[in-house]
């Protein structure tokens, strides 16, 4: 299975909460709660060039399964992160304490990243 595609956020749950306990300030997470997000992905084998636009912000994150890669978070931290897959359609990775498991189904992506007991789910379709 492919993850190869370009994919609209449809659905968010706890956004606001997950990004207070990342340590976003509060003017950030308000203006980004309602911005409709568009993610690229291109898959060449375990290599995956993965592009987020969200309104003017464009995040562009490059790794190859089970190598370590350095990838940007939301926050615009950089950290160095091993992202494996799971069966065919699921890439897991954990960077500092959170879990990020990004799973493909037909043509939606529901990414989930959790933090403590708190677990951000974010749906999106192929466009």
């Amino acid at each position: 299975m492919s993850f190869t595609g370009k994919y609209e956020l449809q659905s968010q749950e706890n956004f606001e909460p997950f990004m207070r306990a990342m340590g976003l300030p509060e003017d950030q997470i308000q203006k980004g709660k309602d911005l409709k997000s568009i993610s690229e992905i291109v898959q060449d084998g375990k290599k995956f060039t993965v592009t987020v636009t969200t309104g003017s912000k464009v995040i562009t994150n490059k790794f190859t399964i089970g190598e370590e890669s350095e990838i940007e978070l939301m926050t615009g931290e950089k950290i160095k992160a091993v992202v494996q897959m799971e069966g065919n359609n699921k890439l897991v990775t954990q960077v500092k304490g959170m879990k990020s498991v990004t799973e493909l189904n037909g043509d939606t992506i529901t990414y989930s990243m959790t933090k403590g007991d708190i677990t951000l789910k974010r749906v999106s379709k192929r466009i």
